[in-house]
């Protein structure tokens, strides 16, 4: 079931995909992972989720990676690919059933330890031309200020806060993994320069007030980090760099801890999650 339809998407997608995009090389190798790295993720899934709550949410993720819809598509395969890096970080794995209730996606548990976690994609939309706004105008008292790179944290702060909301409930630690794919060049912050300090220091201030959250994790595919404007560096965040021709990775990771969470991490937690960095 999972070749015969994974290959039939696969033909469909090089059929429909613009031109523009494939001859970007992180978009070349994002496709390889797509016919081949993510069937073999979610077998090694398959085999250790034995659950039927996990078995028939990783079911779910194949009609979501073969619809059309491209948020879909791409919220699937982040799930996965969290997935996949919390089990060899050593966590154990279960999917957790959906409904309207709107739970977290996984339980995980280290040792005695237990984490939930809540994975979304944020897929960007077409830029539309349209007069800014005065009282963003003034914020622009920089010249280096970045408009691309603004949109983007303001899509971040308002996910993150949505995804809040839906989370108040747990009392024990929840990690939000929020991933930003490779983006269309129309898009808002499609290679746009954003400065990775001042996009921690601001979601770590928004944790402050959200303390159902024990910590943000970030997967950047489509974003270009700019120097740092500041050789601060927050105690509470670690990084991860690459290079763009590392283009089967993110080119950055971010994990940022909540120092307000009531349930925060564990040591044991937070150092396997920066070793998935």
């Amino acid at each position: 079931m999972w070749t015969k339809r994974f290959r039939s998407r696969r033909r469909s997608r090089r059929q429909s995909a613009p031109k523009g995009l494939r001859a970007r090389a992180e978009w070349r190798v994002r496709g390889e992972r797509w016919s081949s790295q993510v069937e073999v993720e979610w077998k090694a899934l398959h085999r250790v989720c034995t659950d039927l709550p996990s078995r028939s949410r990783l079911t779910r993720l194949v009609t979501r990676l073969s619809s059309n819809d491209r948020g879909a598509q791409e919220s699937a395969l982040a799930e996965l690919e969290l997935a996949t890096l919390l089990f060899r970080a050593g966590f154990r794995i279960r999917f957790l059933p959906e409904s309207q209730a709107r739970t977290a996606d996984l339980e995980c548990t280290l040792g005695l330890t237990r984490l939930f976690v809540e994975v979304t994609a944020l897929v960007g939309s077409p830029r539309r031309p349209r007069q800014r706004p005065i009282w963003r105008a003034r914020r622009t008292h920089d010249q280096e200020y970045d408009a691309g790179c603004h949109e983007l944290l303001e899509r971040l702060l308002a996910r993150t806060s949505q995804k809040a909301r839906q989370l108040v409930d747990y009392c024990a630690p929840v990690l939000l993994g929020i991933t930003v794919p490779p983006q269309d060049r129309r898009s808002e912050w499609a290679e746009k320069p954003c400065d990775l300090k001042q996009l921690a220091g601001t979601i770590t201030l928004l944790l402050t007030r959200l303390r159902q959250v024990s910590a943000v994790l970030l997967s950047l595919w489509g974003v270009e980090p700019s120097p740092a404007q500041s050789g601060v560096r927050l105690a509470n965040v670690h990084m991860v760099e690459r290079s763009r021709h590392q283009a089967a990775y993110p080119r950055v990771r971010l994990l940022v801890l909540n120092p307000a969470a009531g349930a925060p991490l564990s040591d044991r937690q937070v150092e396997a999650l920066k070793g998935l960095l």
